[in-house]
């Protein structure tokens, strides 16, 4: 017995690996409960009682080896492994391979609105999703009874009547005008929430930018050529605008622009329902009670705002006609604008 203890250790030392499945066999071979050890503890049964002492040491001594000395081994494949792959690893290889995200066509188009009013010194204002009554409804002069305060057009939290999801940015505007003096020039993008039915051309939720001025002498002039730059920027330098009359409870008076239809040019075709005209935004000067609202005096300042929905502007620079196909992350769909990004 004590003979092929030692053989055993003998041909353990001698072991060698070239990897970590080698180092598995080997231990198998001889640790697992089916191995050369294992079978020499089931034999030790048959040992005399007088000998059992030295051999159950001998054995436990010669168990201890050969998990130190695969262990050594498994070590070793491991190092050898690794510096292989180091080997294999090629840094001058191009990343070109690697597909590349793309930008959001709403992100590309935001960036885009902004990016002309910024140079028409705007700066971005920013605000919270979840807002009050006052900041929402009451500071732009919306009625008591308007329509817009109802369940059916609002998402409201926990039924209660002063904490909503904002159904547009001007609430933006109303906080910007509470905490800064005149002049104020800024733009508010940002998400929106209303409780429509989702359809192609309807969602519970999109996305606004909005535009405030105030100052003194502002007038419904700086209004249209303000418009006017942003619609020449936007769609080309050809584009045309028109000023129809409109309401809105924060503005007055307030209007609607269109801009010529880019497709036909103006001279109609089905996507501007040939009248070669498109509707893009809503607009007009600050209506004076909003300002007061916000304690700024309407004797001394004056001002204009203006909102558009990205949606909108990116169905007519992208000719997307369903606007689900902006949320629902379809890789196909966002791949179109892999040239854009």
């Amino acid at each position: 017995m004590l003979d092929k203890i030692k053989a055993l250790h003998e041909e353990i030392q001698a072991l060698s690996a070239a990897n970590g499945e080698e180092v598995e066999a080997l231990r198998i071979k001889y640790l697992s409960k089916k191995g050369s050890i294992s079978q020499l503890m089931a034999d030790f049964r048959n040992v005399p009682a007088e000998q059992k002492r030295e051999i159950g040491q001998a054995i436990n001594e010669l168990k201890n080896f050969a998990t130190e000395r695969i262990n050594s081994l498994r070590q070793e494949a491991a190092t050898e492994d690794a510096m292989a792959m180091a080997a294999a690893l090629d840094l001058t290889r191009t990343p070109s391979p690697i597909p590349m995200g793309t930008r959001h066509p709403l992100s590309l188009v935001r960036e885009e609105i902004t990016s002309i009013f910024r140079r028409l010194g705007f700066s971005i204002a920013d605000g919270p999703e979840i807002e009050d009554d006052w900041h929402l409804f009451s500071a732009l002069n919306f009625a008591e009874d308007h329509p817009a305060r109802d369940m059916q057009d609002t998402f409201f939290i926990n039924s209660r009547p002063d904490v909503l999801l904002r159904t547009h940015t001007s609430s933006v505007q109303i906080r910007a005008m509470e905490h800064s003096e005149p002049p104020i020039r800024i733009i508010c993008p940002g998400r929106v929430y209303r409780n429509e039915a989702i359809s192609a051309r309807a969602h519970c939720f999109f996305h606004q930018v909005e535009a405030l001025y105030v100052d003194k002498n502002v007038t419904f002039a700086d209004l249209r050529q303000t418009l006017l730059y942003f619609a020449q920027e936007m769609f080309g330098s050809e584009t045309q605008i028109r000023l129809r009359p409109s309401y809105f409870p924060f503005t007055e008076p307030s209007a609607e622009m269109d801009i010529s239809c880019n497709l036909c040019g103006g001279k109609g075709c089905s996507f501007c329902k040939h009248t070669g005209w498109v509707e893009i935004l809503g607009c007009g000067m600050v209506d004076p009670n909003v300002l007061k609202a916000c304690g700024i005096d309407p004797e001394v300042y004056s001002g204009f705002a203006l909102g558009m929905g990205v949606e909108r502007i990116a169905n007519l620079k992208y000719r997307v006609n369903d606007l689900r196909l902006f949320s629902e992350n379809d890789v196909r769909f966002l791949d179109e604008f892999a040239a854009a990004r």
